[in-house]
């Protein structure tokens, strides 16, 4: 999103400042995207990274597995096999949920668009304006 609302290509430590990372973060992160074809990077003055594609053709799916398809879920089976039979049975119970949670959250993030995320940034930013002055979008 601060790519496509950036009027240049920004660097990897424009964007770290924006998202309150770590240069060095942006750039694993953005090469998994780029080896994706999500962006592109150019070397030399002027240059930094830029999107590659139209945001309508791109989708959260698209973003989620070019950064390596993390598990989407902080809670889970902390072994896999227990030895412990109270946790055996709480594994299996929750296993299903957490199946089930994993294939509707797929599911919605292979409907949304980043162009339809970009529009509602616009909104949003717009109406931050008009409420509370000019925002400096500072990348």
């Amino acid at each position: 999103m601060h790519l496509s609302a950036a009027s240049k290509p920004l660097t990897s430590e424009e964007l770290a400042k924006a998202m309150h990372t770590n240069p060095v973060v942006v750039r694993r992160t953005m090469a998994g995207l780029r080896e994706a074809g999500l962006v592109r990077s150019e070397k030399g003055h002027g240059g930094g990274w830029s999107v590659a594609r139209d945001l309508e053709a791109m989708t959260l799916y698209d973003v989620y597995a070019a950064i390596g398809a993390p598990t989407p879920f902080a809670l889970g089976n902390r072994t896999e096999s227990p030895g412990c039979l109270v946790e055996q049975v709480v594994n299996e119970s929750l296993d299903d949920a957490f199946k089930e949670a994993e294939t509707i959250l797929m599911a919605r993030l292979r409907t949304v668009s980043l162009a339809a995320l970009a529009v509602q940034f616009k909104h949003r930013l717009t109406a931050h304006n008009e409420h509370q002055g000019e925002c400096v979008y500072d990348v």
